[in-house]
């Protein structure tokens, strides 16, 4: 495949015009560290022999995670992909289980069973990691219905519980995508579509994969809100993240964000990353969003330095930590190896 200049085109969606409260941007910063710092701690570890199998990583696309999830209430459901680490860690899955799960231990979230790209917790409504694009997309559907069906048919009296589901850009060229939109917006489902589109699907640049690159316009044929947001800025994700989700929850059915957004690493660990263009990624990397929100923060409130220096050493003693955790961790037992297939009485 030849190195083809991707024309870069940002939103014009700004975090300038929606005012904050200063804690809960500090809370955004952590978690947004927490996961860039957890990845490239799994980088470490893997290339030490740690981890094994395809290992994807987030690094980059740290906004859009923060800021959809840290919009959410603890009763309601994310459901990910196999790039999904960040996605757990925001959704309050500890760490150090994250780090055992994918150290194959039998602490970890799925006791070791699942990897890399099966994270899950039931405690956090954290719905799993999918190794296959658009595989998630029907099981959050069915998330989102539940929550209607105890509402309508089991008279519960709580409030609508929402779901989360996250997606790649080259997941929307698929059934499964069109389907659960449709489904969606004919039972009016408590579901939000996100897509993080990250202008490459493996090694197949956006723009040539699909007929309509403006993914959010698709929305239009189902009949439910398409938006267009920067993935790069966490402050303007969240607005429309809030946004949507109460849309959701007062019973006014799904929405689609297409968060535009970019992975700093290669598609996984094992990928040389040879076909994305020096170029493009230095367009990409200026606008890290971790360094915007950190900037943002010194200019526009009263965040210091020495604050934030506080945050980022706590976000390294707690990887430090969960690294730890995992390495002391037992190894599953070989006379469990049929052990979680059924459920257990």
């Amino acid at each position: 495949m030849d190195n083809q200049e991707t024309k870069i085109i940002f939103p014009q969606t700004s975090s300038k015009f929606h005012e904050i409260d200063k804690d809960i941007i500090l809370l955004l910063y952590k978690d947004m560290l927490l996961g860039r710092s957890f990845e490239d701690m799994c980088a470490q570890m893997y290339y030490r022999g740690k981890m094994f199998g395809f290992v994807h990583l987030y690094n980059g696309q740290e906004a859009v995670s923060t800021g959809v999830i840290k919009s959410l209430e603890k009763s309601d459901y994310v459901c990910s992909t196999y790039r999904d680490h960040v996605h757990a860690l925001s959704k309050g899955v500890p760490s150090k289980i994250v780090m055992a799960e994918l150290f194959g231990k039998e602490t970890g979230c799925s006791r070791g069973r699942g990897g890399s790209m099966h994270i899950f917790s039931a405690p956090h409504n954290f719905l799993g990691g999918f190794a296959f694009i658009g595989e998630g997309i029907p099981i959050a559907t069915g998330s989102a219905f539940q929550s209607v069906y105890k509402k309508q048919v089991l008279q519960n009296t709580k409030t609508l519980s929402v779901t989360a589901c996250f997606f790649g850009d080259g997941t929307t060229n698929n059934g499964q995508f069109f389907e659960c939109l449709n489904m969606a917006v004919l039972w009016k489902l408590p579901i939000i579509f996100v897509i993080e589109n990250n202008q490459w699907a493996i090694g197949m640049a956006h723009s040539r994969s699909t007929s309509l690159p403006e993914i959010y316009k698709k929305a239009q044929a189902f009949g439910l809100p398409g938006i267009e947001v920067d993935g790069m800025d966490v402050l303007a994700v969240r607005k429309v993240a809030l946004d949507a989700i109460n849309r959701a929850r007062s019973g006014e059915g799904p929405t689609l964000i297409e968060a535009l957004t970019y992975r700093f690493r290669g598609h996984s660990l094992a990928d040389p990353d040879e076909l994305r263009s020096k170029q493009e990624k230095n367009a990409w990397l200026i606008r890290d969003p971790i360094k915007c929100l950190k900037r943002y923060l010194m200019q526009n409130t009263s965040a210091t330095l020495d604050e934030l220096d506080i945050l980022e050493v706590k976000v390294k003693k707690e990887i430090e930590e969960a690294v730890n955790f995992a390495l002391s961790s037992p190894e599953p037992e070989p006379k469990d190896l049929k052990r979680y297939l059924f459920a257990e009485d």
